[in-house]
């Protein structure tokens, strides 16, 4: 019997060792986490807590948005305010498009995602993306529509 009682003993101090240790790791997590914030961006401003470093996300170097990667020029600032609030400025550089296909993509985006109306803007960021990402040459050969086939000859 003594054997028994020594075992749950022990058995309960190793649970309540867990439990105390479980719990001290949750709350350095939510210390850490939600109090201290993320290093690069915020800055602690003496007794008041954290605030919000200004951003230089705005930055142009040798003619690219450095937070985007898009191309310096007329219009960027309506297509980074615009487009890359839904999604990546990768799917404007993949996506290299005519005039008729971007606004088709935009009434696209409008119908189907909840893309809000542009206004006046629109024809900033169409031409914008027409003359920065306009459709280029084709990378791979176009698919055959008809092969030509052959008789192997014996």
């Amino acid at each position: 019997m003594d054997e028994h009682r020594t075992f749950w003993k022990r058995t309960r101090g190793i649970y309540r060792f867990l439990i105390v240790v479980c719990s001290l790791a949750v709350v350095l997590s939510i210390v850490v986490f939600y109090v201290k914030g993320d290093t690069l961006t915020w800055e602690k401003v003496g007794e008041k807590g954290y605030t919000a470093l200004p951003e230089d996300g705005d930055r142009i170097e040798n003619g690219t948005h450095l937070r985007t990667g898009l191309k310096e020029g007329e219009g960027l600032m309506e297509t980074v305010n615009n487009c890359t609030t839904c999604h990546s400025a990768k799917l404007i550089t993949q996506n290299r498009m005519d005039r008729e296909r971007w606004v088709a993509t935009i009434r696209w985006m409008q119908k189907t995602q909840n893309l809000w109306d542009l206004g006046e803007n629109e024809e900033i960021i169409v031409n914008y993306l027409v003359t920065n990402y306009p459709p280029g040459r084709k990378g791979r050969r176009e698919a055959l529509t008809e092969p030509e086939w052959y008789k192997l000859e014996d």
